[in-house]
């Protein structure tokens, strides 16, 4: 018998434990055939692994006003609220010009091992130019030159970005501290995922209670880290409409191999939940968003994820979707010169479906003239 560590410590055993996942509580497996019961089941069962309250809360949000600036279509304003019942957090909003209410989209940041920015990595900061200036190299890097809050307020949305603990002004936390946190708030009964899932959902309802926001067409979007947080939201969340995710979905078991970065731990904490994965596989938690629209991109030069991976997961997303009768509201793409990048191509894409089904404002910005009226439940 093979003892102790192979690999880039995997246990020697790791293929027994793989092998003994199952995920039984996946709608592929699950007894019950009840779409709505099977979903509040399983998001039951997540909502304990992310150690942290599925529902937003009822604080108070108690927005200021800190900075704003006029920024042609739209205003972008510096806004600090109550991200949860332990603290404060600042935001990036964009506003459109205009009479709304608006459709809005919390953008998600990445991760990237980048920590002095966050949701600069989104939204053009407007103030301090050192972080402008690593903002536009991190756009220039992994957006093409974009910055992807700044395309959907010109294009007519709300937007909201924030900092995850550890990024920005919330950090900047060391990539090497990453795993003395995860283990720190372990020990106080929480995670980094679970506390980030939360803050996600609190800050998805409060974009949705501003005045100037559609609360009928709330959508999430992120890249990589940012993607599984958006998929993640939007399978959490019955106040997310639709979500719009880049980079970041496979199946558990391919991910799961020798040489795959997630074995690195440190940053896959902020995408772990304890004990999840006795139930459900990646998919499976993303598909309880269905029968909203979801879309997920893929870069098939990405190599974070393997095509085998990707491939299983789409497979797992499109039989839910599909049992449902809702097929066309789900889209799964491999672009396959494309590596673990957002390029302007995705981008045109997934602002044209995001029109299709939150409905840009006629004529609010460039490509714009989707519907007004909100998407199907």
């Amino acid at each position: 018998m093979t003892l102790g560590i192979t690999r880039r410590v995997l246990p020697a055993f790791y293929e027994r434990l793989r092998d003994e996942l199952t995920f039984p509580l996946s709608w592929e497996r699950s007894t019950a055939r009840d779409f709505p019961a099977w979903r509040a089941e399983a998001r039951a069962v997540a909502g304990q692994s992310l150690l942290q309250p599925l529902a937003p809360g009822p604080e108070p949000f108690d927005p200021v006003t800190v900075e704003e600036w006029p920024c042609g279509r739209y205003t972008a304003r510096t806004v600090e609220f109550a991200l949860s019942r332990y603290g404060r957090a600042r935001g990036s909003l964009l506003v459109p010009h205009g009479a709304g209410p608006f459709p809005a989209v919390l953008v998600l940041h990445d991760h990237g091992a980048e920590f002095t920015i966050g949701r600069e990595k989104a939204v053009r900061p407007r103030s301090g130019p050192d972080r402008l200036a690593r903002a536009t190299a991190w756009a220039e890097r992994h957006y093409d030159g974009r910055f992807i809050g700044d395309e959907l307020a010109a294009r007519g949305y709300a937007v909201l970005a924030v900092d995850t603990l550890g990024w920005g002004d919330r950090g900047p936390l060391a990539y090497e501290d990453q795993q003395a946190l995860a283990a720190n708030l372990l020990q106080l009964g929480t995670s980094p995922a679970g506390l980030a899932a939360h803050e996600d959902i609190r800050a998805a309802a409060f974009l949705a209670s501003l005045p100037e926001v559609d609360e009928r067409r709330v959508g999430a979007l992120g890249f990589s880290m940012g993607a599984y947080r958006a998929w993640q939201l939007s399978a959490l969340s019955d106040g997310v409409r639709a979500a719009a995710a880049v980079c970041w979905m496979t199946g558990l078991k391919e991910m799961m191999v020798p040489g795959s970065n997630a074995l690195r731990g440190q940053s896959a904490y902020f995408m772990l939940h304890p004990g999840l994965h006795r139930h459900l596989d990646i998919p499976d938690l993303a598909s309880l968003a269905a029968p909203k629209p979801a879309l997920f991109h893929a870069g098939g030069r990405d190599h974070l994820f393997t095509a085998a991976g990707v491939e299983a997961a789409y497979a797992k997303l499109r039989a839910v979707w599909e049992s449902q009768g809702a097929g066309d509201r789900l889209t799964t793409e491999v672009w396959p010169d494309t590596g673990h990048a957002f390029t302007a191509a995705m981008q045109d894409e997934v602002y044209a479906w995001l029109d299709t089904w939150l409905g840009a404002p006629a004529g609010s910005g460039p490509g714009s003239g989707g519907s007004a009226s909100p998407p199907p439940a």
